[in-house]
């Protein structure tokens, strides 16, 4: 099982295979998702810090739209975990004072 580090706070085994996103929340840790995984909204954003990722696709690039976020970003709802990653969740819930959107389906 791969193994998830999210910088500064903790580690945890994930299902390979599994959504990046599902993996955090299912950790118990905040991350915003409002557009139940479906690349639209861009609130679930990671900062990929170490760890191998499938390449950023068309869907992602179309919603990230910035250069600036494409370079430095991913969409956790469109990662499959398949090994170590260490990450930076971009966005929060509870900072930003918003609930999070519908589960992602797996």
């Amino acid at each position: 099982m791969p193994t998830i580090t999210v910088e500064g706070e903790q580690a945890f085994e994930c299902e390979d295979g599994k959504k990046l996103v599902l993996a955090i929340e299912d950790a118990g840790l905040d991350i915003m998702h409002r557009c139940g995984g479906q690349a639209r909204c861009t609130t679930c954003r990671v900062e990929v810090l170490s760890g191998n990722v499938p390449p950023i696709s068309e869907v992602e690039i179309e919603a990230l739209e910035e250069p600036d976020l494409i370079e430095h970003f991913r969409l956790s709802c469109q990662i499959r975990v398949e090994n170590d990653l260490t990450i930076r969740i971009a966005k929060r819930g509870h900072i930003e004072g918003i609930a999070v959107g519908t589960r992602p389906s797996d």
